[in-house]
């Protein structure tokens, strides 16, 4: 039981750090295509996040393992040291670098494109407001949760340490779905889609232009 306890303790972890890697994609993706896929700040934004995947894992899988144990009515629970939960905590740190990271690009760009005047959380007139939006949405509250979760690590109770990974990584893919989702609802695009230019931000958007197939085939048979 030990045994499986350990290697649950280790998939998990496994599923945490993959989970902050495809968000730190997703992210890189949307502040890339803000910037007009800038090369340089692709190749900027790619070291980072290597640099940032190589903290995580150093201080995430060498030899950083707690004490895995089961707990009646309670399940599989890991118990961290002062040292190890610290070193946790600096991968929790690393994402919480990126997300602020992200954010300070996204406010720049649009700093520099619309103005500071023009920058609002309510208005929904553009694409470029949905990102901005949504990003500082997305940004706010993930510091509103990974900051506690960032202390618990640092706690001197044993049982508080790493207590609210779980709920973070499960609020951070939530958010991020739901980020892509509005941002896909908003741009409308699809498989019958062509790339146009808003001359207004000089941003690539996707128009989608739909095909009624019923509409087709009932004017042929007309």
């Amino acid at each position: 039981m030990r045994l499986s306890c350990s290697k649950y303790t280790i998939y998990r972890q496994l599923d945490i750090f993959f989970q902050g890697i495809i968000i730190c994609i997703i992210m890189a993706m949307r502040t890339y295509a803000l910037y007009g896929c800038s090369q340089r700040l692709l190749t900027w934004m790619t070291i980072i996040i290597i640099a940032l995947v190589g903290l995580a894992c150093a201080v995430s899988f060498a030899q950083v393992s707690g004490d895995a144990a089961i707990l009646p009515g309670a399940g599989c629970y890991e118990a961290y040291t002062a040292e190890t939960a610290a070193r946790i905590g600096l991968a929790w740190v690393a994402l919480f670098v990126f997300d602020l990271l992200i954010f300070v690009l996204t406010v720049y760009k649009i700093y520099n494109t619309k103005g500071l005047p023009r920058l609002s959380l309510i208005t929904r007139r553009n694409v470029v407001d949905v990102i901005f939006q949504d990003g500082a949405m997305y940004f706010g509250a993930m510091a509103l949760i990974n900051i506690p979760n960032i202390l618990t690590y640092y706690s001197s109770s044993v049982a508080i340490r790493g207590s609210l990974c779980n709920f973070t990584s499960c609020i951070s893919v939530t958010l991020i779905s739901r980020l892509i989702l509005n941002l896909h609802k908003t741009i409308d695009t699809g498989i019958f889609s062509t790339t146009i230019r808003d001359d207004d931000y000089c941003l690539d958007v996707l128009l989608t232009t739909r095909v009624d197939i019923q509409s087709t085939i009932s004017s042929h048979h007309w």
